[in-house]
């Protein structure tokens, strides 16, 4: 089952020389575990209920083992500075939902354990 980083980021209006090499580098930390940017640091086109204050940034994984294992790789972990040093933000790690996966099946239940 696919797994995502996932990160709601708040850049500053002009980013920092660590930020950029931070960029520069992180591809070659996603690639020993299948990892591809599917957004970055996109801001919201539209708002259509609540807010969102920040840059959003999904990267995905082919599993959820791959994704921890990334996010705790040495290489990735010297890189974690470069960003947090410069901007704030959200970061989790989450798994996806399986092939045939239907909403309604498990609204019925959670329905069922509710009652």
């Amino acid at each position: 089952m696919s797994a995502y980083a996932i990160g709601n980021l708040h850049p500053k209006p002009v980013l920092d020389d660590e930020v950029f090499t931070y960029m520069e580098r992180i591809q070659d930390t996603l690639d020993p575990f299948g990892g591809r940017f599917l957004v970055h640091g996109a801001p919201a086109r539209e708002v259509r209920e609540g807010s969102w204050p920040g840059a959003l940034v999904v990267i995905g994984f082919p599993t959820y083992e791959d994704a921890r294992g990334w996010y705790d790789s040495a290489a990735y972990q010297a890189l974690i500075p470069l960003r947090t040093r410069h901007m704030n933000g959200d970061v989790l790690l989450i798994e996806g939902v399986p092939e045939g996966y239907e909403a309604a099946a498990t609204a019925a239940l959670l329905r069922a354990a509710q009652s």
